[in-house]
Formats: C-alpha cells, structure tokens, sequence
C-alpha cells in the first residue's frame, strides 16, 4: 500500500521560507516522478514542482526562482523547498506520485500540509 506523508507546512512571514518533506513508502521510489502540488478553497489543485526519476524538473511560472523541488532517494523522500514566499502561496499543498512525466499527476496522493504567508 502507497502512502505519502507530508510535513513541514506552518506559518510564516511575507519573504520567509520554509521547507516541505513528503516521505514515501509502499513503492519503488526511485522509479517515480514526485509532484507537489496545491489547491486553494473553491480552485482547482495545480501543479507547483515536479521531479522524474531522472532528476528533470518542472515549475509552474509562479514559483520559478523561489522553490526548488528535491528528491533523496536513499531516504524515499521528496522535499520542496519554498524561499521568498507570498501571501498568494498561502494554500494547502499536497504530495503527489505515479509513473508518468513530470506534467502527468499520478495517482497517489498525500493528505496535504497548509501554508501559510502572513505578518
């Protein structure tokens, strides 16, 4: 069974940083593209970042210079490290795996940490 953790969401000012942790088990993790997505109340879940298996990333244009999507395969962990932030980035954002490229969402899902961008 696939199971994506999440962790490392919370509160923080405008310009801050944080840095978000999904930890995988359950599957063959080195073989994956890993995705962290988000959604906001009433939109549609988006595409943050995402890595393949290869180490080929994406980003939406929102976030381009200001996250960096990483993966330890040793650990089967994917991080997403998220500098510079914005009121705009204050969502839930969640975990996402499958087999597919870096644009395909997968079909495994975490159960998502909040951020928040707030003074």
């Amino acid at each position: 069974q696939v199971q994506l953790v999440e962790s490392g969401g919370g509160l923080v000012q405008p310009g801050g940083s944080l840095r978000l942790s999904c930890a995988a088990s359950g599957m063959l993790f080195s073989i994956y593209t890993m995705g962290w997505y988000r959604q906001a109340p009433g939109k549609q879940r988006e595409l943050v970042a995402a890595i393949e298996s290869g180490g080929t990333t994406l980003y939406r244009d929102s976030v381009k210079g200001r996250f960096t999507i990483s993966r330890d395969n040793a650990k089967n962990t994917v991080y997403l490290q998220m500098n510079s932030l914005k009121p705009e980035d204050t969502v839930v954002y969640y975990c996402n795996g499958g087999r597919g490229g870096a644009s395909q969402r997968g079909p495994y899902w975490g159960q998502g940490t909040q951020v928040t961008v707030s003074s």
